[in-house]
């Protein structure tokens, strides 16, 4: 068995560990920094602690409770939060090799900041890249900001949201090259894969069977990365 990863996991997925911010926001909450992404679908699967989702769509707000053996999943252009009841932990599953951590995610600025991108950089900066005992404050101030723009998203209705949709889209467009790339690695790489398999299956070819793998990682190889929503124990994203 090997004690890396040599092969991705199940479908190009990306896997973390995360441990849910436990301090208060502007409005009250104590929970993470609500954001969006622009092309991954997402999803918790809750190990430990209480709390809830906290979500904005075209079809409205909703809060979704989160405890021990829940899952919850939501697709590209949900506006998400978490709030912390209490010890919330969660395993997130990613699409695309991880990339919501690695880029997918706009954090809800008030428009003004989103409009600049110098001063998007700015606000969503964290020291060090958020690397494992680096200054939380940071995280927490740029969270902070964000809670404020997600306030102004839920009072304003379909407009505001398309327009932060828009913001959003016209700030990550220099990435999408790159995001591609990302994804023909992994999840396009993985479904082909599963054509190919196929195709060798109905002409009785079992020859892929004899090249199969068992892989492993022990442990992360990061503890306590600061994230959107809380500290990360991050996998590597295989390709």
């Amino acid at each position: 068995m090997s004690d890396r990863f040599a092969a991705p996991l199940p479908g190009g997925i990306g896997v973390s560990r995360l441990r849910v911010y436990d301090t208060v926001a502007p409005d009250g909450l104590v929970g993470g920094t609500p954001h969006v992404h622009l092309c991954c679908t997402e999803g918790y699967v809750v190990t430990d602690g209480e709390g809830a989702v906290q979500t904005l769509t075209t079809a409205g707000f909703r809060e979704t409770p989160l405890r021990p053996g829940a899952v919850v999943w939501f697709e590209p252009g949900t506006v998400h939060r978490l709030v912390n009841g209490g010890g919330l932990t969660i395993v997130v599953l990613m699409q695309n090799s991880g990339l919501p951590e690695a880029g997918d995610a706009v954090l809800t600025f008030p428009p003004d900041v989103l409009a600049d991108p110098a001063a998007y950089a700015a606000a969503a900066a964290l020291p060090d890249g958020g690397a494992p005992g680096a200054d939380v404050r940071a995280a927490y101030r740029r969270r902070d900001l964000a809670v404020t723009g997600f306030q102004a998203l839920r009072s304003g209705g379909p407009t505001a949201l398309a327009a932060f949709h828009a913001a959003a889209v016209a700030l990550r467009q220099p990435l999408l090259a790159r995001w591609r790339q990302r994804w023909a690695a992994g999840a396009g790489r993985a479904a082909t894969g599963t054509g190919v398999h196929l195709d060798a299956l109905e002409r009785g070819d079992a020859r892929h069977l004899g090249e199969a793998g068992v892989y492993a990682v022990d442990e992360p190889i990061e503890r306590g990365r600061l994230g959107m929503c809380g500290l990360l124990d991050t996998y590597p994203a295989a390709s």
